[in-house]
């Protein structure tokens, strides 16, 4: 790495009663600030590709594990939206200043949606992939069959299969605090400019879903991209350059 580039700092921020790992590249503004899918952490391939992208360029970046999730302390099926919600607040009210542009992908969509309707005014833009809005009521509760329905009414958890590994609890909170956050069919009021981002081929947010939340957004300086023949993780070297056009086209640095 050249001299001259700045070195990403890590850290932790207690933030009611947890422990929240983060990490941050100081440079020109707007802070770029990644929101991280549901069971996702701060080290997968699209927040490290922003992590190169802003030492890279001398850019302000910033990414953070919820509670429960990565390197942050925390029962993962205590988490909430709400919880996940005002872990993002917490770090951005904490560790920026200025405009922001935020990055979420699947559930960091929604969250940063949720973010932007609560601090409006420092929204430079939002970039969002694959964003699943609402998933919990529209998403993950209709595929709910008879016996995750009985486990939920029985023990208040559902242990759900999953394509990525072991199954996962999903919990009656969980599902029921979401229901509280929904942001569908709208309208939806950002105030600054909204790319998307969304595959085709995604199994877990089928396009349609993205596209309502488009739909639902009234700003209109806003782009939905379809990669027809993409996946929901978009971290192929063609989409992390589609990610990085969308974040320097509604954030060009200050």
């Amino acid at each position: 790495m050249n001299a001259a580039e700045p070195v990403e700092r890590r850290g932790h921020l207690e933030h009611d009663g947890a422990r929240l790992a983060w990490a941050k590249v100081d440079g020109a503004g707007p802070t770029v600030v990644w929101l991280g899918g549901f069971r996702s952490d701060m080290a997968g391939t699209k927040a490290q590709a922003l992590a190169d992208w802003a030492t890279r360029t001398g850019r302000a970046y910033l990414r953070f594990d919820y509670f429960g999730h990565g390197e942050s302390s925390g029962d993962f099926a205590k988490g909430t939206i709400t919880r996940w919600r005002g872990d993002a607040l917490a770090v951005l009210d904490q560790l920026t200043e200025g405009p922001l542009v935020l990055v979420g992908s699947s559930m960091g969509g929604w969250l940063s949606c949720l973010v932007a309707m609560a601090r409006p005014e420092r929204m430079a833009g939002l970039v969002l992939l694959a964003p699943a809005a609402d998933f919990t009521e529209r998403l993950m509760a209709p595929e709910m069959d008879a016996a995750a329905q009985r486990a939920l009414a029985e023990h208040g958890v559902w242990m759900r299969p999953s394509d990525y590994g072991d199954p996962y609890p999903i919990t009656r909170e969980l599902l029921e605090d979401g229901a509280r956050w929904s942001i569908l069919p709208g309208p939806v009021r950002i105030g600054a400019p909204v790319r998307i981002l969304q595959g085709g081929e995604d199994p877990d947010v089928p396009w349609r879903h993205a596209l309502a939340l488009a739909e639902a957004i009234e700003d209109q300086d806003l782009v939905f991209t379809l990669i027809r023949d993409g996946d929901h993780r978009l971290s192929r070297p063609q989409d992390i350059a589609r990610l990085l056009a969308a974040v320097e086209e509604v954030g060009p640095a200050l």
